[in-house]
């Protein structure tokens, strides 16, 4: 019973702080909340976009793979009919210096005998210069193909090592971030990579009392070494969503629900790592995601959460793609 009227002595006193914010403060957080809500729908859209072009990239990358193996299936046919139409040609060549000479020889027979003779000659003639005339188109075709296929190779092989520097970049900025947040990987931060971007999640006791916005001591200690880190990288965009639990807040005043809740405590996030580093805003969004966005139902605790999204520059994939 102590303990309840301990509770209940302390709700009043929230409640009593609450009241007291100055409605200029409200109307503050009232616009940040609007400006924040249009920055998520610009990385909407830009997340959209980006998921679009990296689809349309493995799309591309798939039907110029298959491109290739099939123009080297086609050359190597070519080049296969070119060899058989080449030995017709010598068979053809060899036929008509038999018949030259048989011509020759037969000059004192009859005039029939000659006529047909000269009549097998010019067909003989005729054929030649057809398959003449099909061994020059087959080997202009064999080299339209293998000029194809070295541009198509070309080609695969810039989207191969595009997608390769991304990766590999990727990679080694996970590492540097995961070993630059070393610390805290007990107290609720995780470091993951998926789908090609780099995820750090931080849950609400690391950074965060209840129903607070005001970053702890500790937590922002994190951010801090996290925007170090990241300054350094010019080509990526960073986005930094709030997460809560499905429990309810009763305040009338900011934050009055948990959309508003999660939307202030990644401005906050944003705040101290800008403040803290070389970092463009440019790079940089906030948005709230509130309790629709939970990683375990069963753990309220895990889905109080703050995740920082890193995604590469995908400028130069765009480049290769449009100028397919």
């Amino acid at each position: 019973m102590k303990n309840k009227s301990l509770i209940i002595t302390a709700l009043f006193i929230v409640i009593g702080m609450s009241s007291c914010v100055a409605p200029k403060k409200y109307k503050e957080l009232e616009a940040r909340e609007k400006a924040c809500s249009e920055e998520l729908a610009k990385f909407k859209k830009s997340s959209s976009d980006f998921e679009s072009l990296s689809k349309d990239l493995q799309n591309k990358y798939s039907l110029a793979s298959k491109d290739v193996s099939k123009l080297k299936q086609d050359t190597s046919s070519t080049g296969n009919a070119m060899r058989l139409l080449q030995r017709d040609y010598e068979q053809l060549m060899s036929q008509h210096e038999s018949l030259e000479n048989s011509f020759n020889k037969m000059k004192n027979l009859s005039a029939k005998e000659t006529s047909e003779l000269q009549i097998e000659l010019e067909n003989t003639n005729k054929e030649l210069q057809r398959k003449a005339d099909a061994l020059l188109k087959l080997d202009e075709e064999l080299k339209a193909k293998q000029k194809l296929l070295v541009e198509r190779e070309k080609r695969v092989n810039e989207l191969e090592e595009a997608i390769r520097k991304k990766d590999a970049g990727i990679q080694l900025l996970k590492a540097k971030v995961a070993n630059a947040l070393r610390g805290f990987e007990n107290k609720g931060l995780t470091v993951v990579q998926k789908n090609g971007k780099i995820y750090v999640s931080l849950e609400a006791k690391l950074l965060f009392k209840s129903g607070s916005t005001f970053v702890e001591p500790e937590g922002r200690d994190a951010l801090i070494q996290l925007g170090q880190v990241l300054e350094s990288e010019k080509d990526l965009e960073i986005v930094v969503e709030g997460h809560t639990d499905t429990d309810k807040l009763s305040s009338p005043n900011s934050p009055k629900n948990n959309w508003e809740l999660s939307v202030l405590r990644a401005t906050s996030v944003v705040e101290i790592l800008l403040a803290n580093s070389t970092m463009s805003p440019i790079q940089v969004m906030a948005a709230g995601r509130g309790e629709f966005h939970p990683v375990d139902v069963n753990d309220k605790a895990k889905n109080r959460r703050i995740e920082v999204i890193i995604s590469p520059n995908l400028n130069e994939l765009f480049e290769i793609i449009s100028n397919d």
